[in-house]
């Protein structure tokens, strides 16, 4: 914003006057701040608000400066935004310093004009922050507002007080974990006239809660609506479908305080009359949920406003995004109601994904659909959608079809058991009922054309499983190298490589990836064919084996062939090593992580260190954090994981309880569980045919199973090869200044890096730069999200909740996924990277993917909040033999590091044992 911009703004003035053409939308939001912005915007679209002006942030910087508050306010700023007492003190001082401070006269003067301008009559002076009411981020109730302010003295002290509460408590708490810099806040003061309100209230356009779109909320009291949003009274509650454009619920609350102005400036509180009745009446209701839509409409999202009523007319007071509502999937149609599953529940995953990683999947699945006859291309695609940065799965088809939506609850049970619930809550609905009964015949020629070559593959993997397995291993590691001498002999300038390499990707997608995928599914297909037979063989039985279930699960410990499994074992391995030299250990109990990291990046470290990782990083330095994700960097990029995994390891000794010994004992116990589950059939009639057919499928079971894991190996190190060469590209081009990181290219499509290859602009955008900051800034803010939906519905409902309800007071259950009882401390973990977990503890997370499974060599047991059956957590957990819970609602936030609980992976109960 230019120095010589003014100090006030008035919010009336025409759309097109020379006093706004000098002012972008962000010179706007630094001028007048969040709210101040936003009123401006509703003013000048001729909505109802009272008249007034903005102080703009200059005139904060100019008291800021004058009475030298910058670095007394840095001084004051506690260290943690998670110290209460801390921040409480910072607040205290940082406001002392405002409230003692001096309005430089020619502001003063400016403002005591502004005032009298507008006939010096009962204002309301509002704080306006600069990081306030942003569509990303609400900051509601940060700063404050003071009321029925009378007077030139009472304003200047009202002002004052305004800019001060930048620095209340919960402001720095809130910006530092949201990471706002304060040094980047300012602040503006809006100044209105006085709505004579005898009704006040807030409205949202959308349902808060529920997120459905098509509802207006609205709740309403008597007098201003400081009693309201300060939690003081219980207003009236009115929801309205504005499709119908009717009242469908009305609660009508006790309104036992009204705020009321005073004649000669503040508020009082009083008991109105008549606070039994409604406050507004029905057609009233109605006008104002039409003007919520129309608000909405403007700002083209759900908003959350606050109102005043009198004589008959409303005013708006303010609006801002409702940013709790989790955005709906893009390109979703207007028409019948959808429902969509979270990719990143089935994979582990919560994060968001980048733009590149988006687009490669679409392009995947545009490929794979051609194994149902079913040709689309990424573009028109119609199984994944993309909200809050994330995919999500189109699952509407198959709910919408008889046989699909039992296809669909049975794989649930499986894959993420604590989505089912809901997805079974959603079967009743009207607009998800069935169109007909059974499959069409398109539909029956589709699944035979992928299930009759599947099928054949896994009957051969069922008679042939090792020769079948070192086939099919032997095939897509050779695929590999040669991708690998692809990518090495691009050759070029920069721009030249990145085209050669965008149709080597899709070259790769088109030809080979889908077909040694299908292969490695099969080997899949075939363990769980196995595995299913055997549980149902025990479970139709007359075995007098109780306790078949857990039985049939320990059959699946310890099996071989696992990379996940291998990769541990391999890490635990170069622990090993490391502990047998000295010098070696020595180096590691003298440096952190980072610093052993940066020392093998540099090509230092002793050498027997030095040649184990370098060992481990050649076969699994493709995976990573996330690593489905093309757009997320890789061990080999950013090592210190794995060497705070490894010193994890030192810290357990060789021995009984050492991870290849415990793997050992698991493989020994899934191989006595196929023993014992065929002397138990043997003693059932027909013993003679049951036993010998169980301990087939148990055997097979155990051959195959562990290729679980052997797809997405497949497909990461494939991936790891694709993005080490685009890393390479994006590093010359940066230094030719083209981008500004070498990773730029991950937060563009493939269609729009050919566009950049060749030199043009992305459809509506001319500046690269821009474009790839914009989607990266999107991207950092989609990691503070804290819950994601497992259920997305295209009018705007968002399904949170697991099948995690609590069992006991003081517990929880979940999905048992792993048998056996543990007794342990808790020890939460969000990022595997900073896991601090002990050996012995519980970890609990909010979901894994392979990059956090040398972790289960640590931990005695397992809690995440998403997951099923044949999840990859749950799988390597059964195979480590450490009990395992999956699906547990908001374990992360429920249970705490230090609680000491017990875990039943046979129930799926967790016992809180101790608080802490």
């Amino acid at each position: 914003m230019s120095q010589e911009f003014p100090f006030f703004l008035p919010l009336q003035t025409p759309p097109h006057s020379a006093a706004t053409q000098p002012l972008s939308t962000e010179d706007w939001l630094q001028a007048a701040g969040g709210k101040g912005s936003n009123l401006v915007k509703l003013a000048r679209a001729d909505f109802p608000v009272p008249d007034g002006f903005i102080l703009t942030t200059r005139a904060y910087q100019e008291y800021v400066a004058a009475n030298r508050l910058a670095e007394r306010i840095q001084a004051a700023l506690p260290a943690s935004p998670d110290d209460p007492a801390g921040l409480q003190a910072a607040s205290a001082t940082i406001f002392a310093r405002f409230e003692n401070g001096d309005i430089p006269a020619e502001l003063a003067n400016a403002l005591r004009q502004a005032y009298r301008a507008m006939g010096s009559p009962p204002v309301a002076v509002r704080s306006s922050a600069t990081a306030e009411d942003l569509p990303e981020m609400s900051f509601a109730g940060q700063q404050n507002t003071y009321l029925n302010v009378i007077g030139e003295p009472a304003l200047l002290q009202a002002v004052v007080r305004c800019w001060a509460s930048l620095w209340t408590a919960r402001a720095i708490g809130y910006r530092a974990r949201n990471q706002v810099a304060h040094h980047s806040t300012a602040l503006a003061v809006v100044v209105q006239r006085m709505a004579p309100a005898e009704v006040s209230g807030v409205l949202f356009t959308a349902n808060p809660l529920s997120g459905l779109r098509r509802q207006t909320v609205i709740d309403a009291t008597y007098g201003l609506g400081e009693a309201l949003v300060s939690g003081q009274v219980q207003p009236d509650h009115y929801e309205v479908d504005t499709t119908r454009r009717v009242i469908t619920t009305r609660t009508l609350g006790s309104k036992a305080l009204a705020i009321q102005p005073l004649p000669g400036g503040g508020t009082r509180r009083e008991t109105p009359q008549g606070s039994h009745r409604q406050a507004l009446p029905d057609d009233a209701i109605l006008a104002l949920s039409d003007l919520g839509q129309q608000v909405a409409a403007l700002y083209g999202q759900p908003q959350d406003i606050e109102w005043a009523w009198a004589n008959g007319q409303f005013y708006l007071l303010q609006s801002r995004a409702v940013t709790s509502l989790f955005p709906i999937p893009a390109g979703t149609p207007a028409g019948p109601l959808e429902v969509f599953f979270s990719f990143g529940a089935v994979q582990g995953m919560l994060d968001p994904i980048t733009p590149l990683g988006r687009d490669a999947m679409r392009h995947l699945i545009a490929r794979g659909a051609r194994l149902l006859d079913i040709h689309v291309t990424a573009h028109n695609q119609t199984v994944l959608y993309e909200a809050g940065e994330r995919l999500w799965i189109r699952l509407t088809s198959l709910i919408r079809n008889s046989v699909g939506r039992k296809v669909l609850t049975s794989t649930l049970g499986f894959v993420e058991p604590s989505t089912r619930p809901l997805i079974a809550a959603l079967l009743d609905e009207p607009a998800l009922q069935p169109g007909r009964q059974g499959l069409s015949l398109r539909a029956r020629w589709q699944l035979a054309h992928l299930a009759v070559p599947l099928a054949g593959n896994v009957l051969l993997n069922i008679v042939f499983p090792q020769a079948r397995r070192t086939m099919i291993l032997a095939r897509t590691e050779r695929l590999l190298i040669g991708v690998a001498g692809g990518l090495a002999n691009l050759d070029g300038p920069p721009r030249e490589r990145l085209r050669l390499w965008c149709d080597h990707f899709q070259n790769l997608i088109a030809k080979h990836l889908l077909p040694n995928l299908i292969l490695l599914a099969s080997t899949v297909a075939a363990g769980m064919a196995s595995l299913n037979l055997l549980r149902l063989r025990m479970k139709n039985s007359t075995a007098p084996d109780a306790g078949w279930s857990d039985a049939v699960l320990e059959v699946t410990r310890g099996v071989p062939h696992n990379p996940t499994t291998a990769m541990d074992l391999a890490l635990w391995a170069a622990a090993n090593a490391i502990r047998q030299h000295p010098a070696a250990q020595a180096e590691f109990n003298a440096h952190t992580a980072a610093e052993l990291a940066a020392a093998w990046q540099a090509g230092g470290l002793h050498p027997v260190t030095r040649q184990v990782l370098d060992s481990f990083m050649q076969r699994y330095g493709g995976r990573g954090l996330a690593e489905i994700d093309l757009g997320r960097p890789r061990w080999a990029e950013e090592p210190a994981h794995i060497f705070e995994m490894l010193a994890g390891f030192l810290l357990i000794p060789p021995g009984d309880q050492s991870p290849d010994a415990v793997f050992a004992r698991s493989a020994a116990s899934g191989e006595a569980a196929v023993q014992r589950i065929a002397a138990a059939l043997r003693q059932a009639r027909g013993g003679w045919f049951k036993a010998p057919l169980a301990r087939f499928l148990g055997c097979r079971a155990r051959a195959l199973l562990g290729m679980r894991e052997a797809p997405k190996f497949f497909a990461v190190r494939l991936f790891a090869q694709y993005r080490w060469a685009l890393l390479a590209a994006g590093q010359e081009l940066v230094a030719a200044g083209e981008l500004s990181q070498p990773d730029d290219l991950f937060y563009l499509t493939f269609a729009e890096i050919r566009a950049f290859a060749a030199a043009q602009s992305a459809p509506g955008r001319q500046d690269w730069h821009a474009l790839i900051a914009g989607r990266r800034e999107a991207n950092c803010r989609e990691t503070l999200r804290r819950q994601v939906p497992r259920l997305l519905l295209s009018d705007g409902r968002a399904f949170y909740d697991g099948m995690s309800a609590e069992s006991r007071p003081g517990g929880l259950s979940g999905s048992p996924v792993s048998p056996g009882v543990v007794e342990a401390n808790v020890r939460i973990v969000i990022d595997p990277r900073q896991a601090g977990l002990l050996p012995g503890e519980i970890m609990v997370c909010p979901g894994s993917d392979p990059s956090w499974t040398p972790l289960f060599l640590t931990a005695a047991g397992l809690i995440m909040e998403v997951g099923g059956m044949m999840t990859h957590g749950a799988v390597v957990a059964r195979e480590y033999g450490i009990p395992a819970v999956v699906g547990v609602d908001r374990a992360t936030q429920r249970l705490h590091t230090g609680q000491r609980i017990r875990l039943n992976g046979s129930t799926g109960a967790i016992e809180v044992i101790e608080a802490d």
